[in-house]
């Protein structure tokens, strides 16, 4: 049998899972919509790894990352949990030892990680508006009624790049709609837009940080060709896009699984856990004056997890 480790990565946008061999390559890689839904989006992704793996791949570990990586990790019963920051600096080191940044835009939110020697020294995240995120791009393609991997390319093609304001997204889309009918191009209106997502990214998730080279772009949005474009004008040096770069954040979960497992054994319950039901419910606890939220995982009608409770009245199961 040949050991191979997973890893997933659960976001509010995309469900995002990756199986590695001993030496890390990966072997099967799986990219799905969320959509509100993490327990089904984790299950199909079970399922869709599952039947992409060999018989002879025996899963040694397993590791979750992302906004859902508490669930995830329960449904799973993976052998780590760790956060984004962690998991994408991990995967950016292995496979780019000379990286210094990274760049990651996902589908709700942006982040910055300063490598020095493959270790994180300093990371900054924007999770309170999703202006310049993936979600942004998607609605502003729907908008302009173009296919979303046709909107950097586009981009490329502009004449004339114009100024949007992309501090906000309502402000981005008037500003857009504005230039539309004074006759401005899509073209030229799609190039500015990137500007402006990465002019909101340096000085908002950028601000004060010691970008040096390398430079990886990783995150659903390093798909945009044009926004990498208008990052390495903003940067003045070139961006490097890796291979895998939708799943990096899955990569790293499954190479950290593989170190925390080291040949001790696996808790991973399998990719038949795709057929397994979950459910997940909240209630308010009475029992202080804090009235905390306590949410609670089962399977098949048994509890498995809570959290939520400050004094830990609940989550000691």
């Amino acid at each position: 049998m040949k050991p191979g480790f997973v890893g997933i990565d659960v976001g509010s946008i995309s469900t995002k899972g990756v199986v590695l061999d001993s030496d890390y390559q990966v072997v099967a890689d799986c990219y799905l919509r969320t959509q509100g839904t993490p327990i089904n989006s984790i299950r199909s992704l079970l399922r869709e790894l599952g039947d992409r793996v060999d018989s002879t791949v025996d899963i040694r570990g397993a590791g979750t990352t992302g906004s859902a990586r508490r669930l995830a990790g329960v449904v799973t019963r993976a052998d780590i949990v760790k956060n984004e920051i962690i998991a994408h600096a991990v995967a950016a080191g292995y496979f780019y030892p000379e990286a210094r940044t990274v760049l990651e835009i996902g589908g709700q939110d942006s982040k910055i990680i300063i490598l020095r020697d493959g270790i994180p020294v300093d990371f900054a995240m924007n999770t309170v508006c999703a202006a310049g995120t993936g979600s942004f791009l998607d609605h502003q393609a729907t908008r302009l009624g173009i296919p979303i991997e046709q909107f950097g390319d586009r981009a490329l093609q502009a004449k004339n790049r114009v100024n949007i304001a992309g501090r906000c997204t309502v402000f981005a889309e008037s500003d857009m709609i504005h230039k539309a009918q004074l006759g401005i191009s899509t073209e030229d209106i799609i190039a500015g837009l990137c500007d402006a997502i990465v002019r909101n990214y340096m000085n908002t998730v950028a601000r004060g940080k010691d970008i040096q080279p390398a430079v990886l772009f990783q995150g659903g949005v390093a798909a945009n060709v044009g926004v990498r474009a208008a990052f390495e004008r903003a940067l003045d040096r070139e961006i490097q896009v890796p291979g895998h770069f939708l799943v990096m954040g899955a990569v790293g979960a499954a190479i950290l699984a593989a170190e925390e497992t080291d040949g001790k054994g696996t808790r991973f319950g399998g990719f038949e856990t795709a057929e397994v039901e979950f459910e997940t419910r909240a209630f308010e606890c009475e029992g202080c004056p804090n009235r905390c939220e306590v949410v609670e995982t089962l399977r098949e009608g048994e509890v498995i997890d809570r959290y939520g409770d400050r004094c830990g009245k609940w989550s000691q199961l």
